[in-house]
């Protein structure tokens, strides 16, 4: 089974989370594509979805789901992205795709966040997959330095821009031991929009693509 295939069999998996009658959150990503496929199949049950990048919206929108503004939603039960890692707490590494503040804000507003994903993102120490931080483009060189005293190696993703107008720094050579701790760290520099540690509020339930099927894993 390829990797694509094993994405599919999470975003399957993902759609018995998906509830009557109400907004959908909705991520961003490869795997998350697969679950827009999946729920174009029930747009006619669902209201609509709210969504965490111009891309997801664009790609809905496509398939006749309605899009809603998150200002205009007061209830999101179920937010389903995926994750460029995952630790066996459901702590996460988002931000591959450049939505991690829309992805945050959106997971932050929703009563369950279902994480799908192939097996390959579960690991036992985060840090791998280079971290992603949104940074206020004046503070660029500023937020580079105090990761480089972190620990990490900042790189530039250059001719990036996120949908909010700000830039990435992807910081490599980290072991993540302490992700909730880190990510309070690193958000509370000034510049920063927010780093892309799903800790404080990581997953509830991680489905993982397998070549045997979709997995669930709860947080340990």
């Amino acid at each position: 089974m390829t990797q694509d295939e094993m994405k599919r069999k999470a975003a399957e998996a993902a759609m018995e989370y998906v509830i009557e009658d109400e907004i959908i959150g909705v991520g961003t990503g490869s795997t998350v594509n697969h679950f827009i496929d999946c729920l174009a199949e029930v747009k006619g049950k669902i209201k609509g979805a709210v969504s965490s990048s111009e891309a997801s919206t664009k790609l809905m929108e496509e398939r006749g789901i309605q899009v809603f503004d998150l200002n205009s939603v007061d209830y999101i039960p179920v937010y389903v992205d995926g994750a460029d890692e995952s630790n066996h707490g459901l702590s996460l590494i988002k931000g591959g795709g450049g939505a991690l503040t829309r992805e945050k804000i959106i997971a932050g507003a929703s009563k369950k966040f279902v994480c799908i994903a192939d097996e390959s993102k579960l690991v036992d120490v985060m840090g791998k997959f280079p971290l992603p931080v949104e940074v206020i483009p004046m503070a660029r060189s500023y937020i580079a330095r105090k990761l480089v005293a972190l620990g990490g190696r900042p790189v530039w993703r250059e001719d990036f821009i996120t949908d909010n107008g700000n830039v990435i720094l992807d910081v490599h050579d980290m072991d993540i031991m302490e992700p909730i701790k880190m990510e309070d760290e690193i958000n509370s520099w000034a510049g920063v929009v927010t780093c892309g540690l799903f800790a404080r509020k990581g997953a509830d339930v991680l489905i993982l693509g397998t070549p045997d099927g979709a997995k669930t894993v709860m947080p340990k």
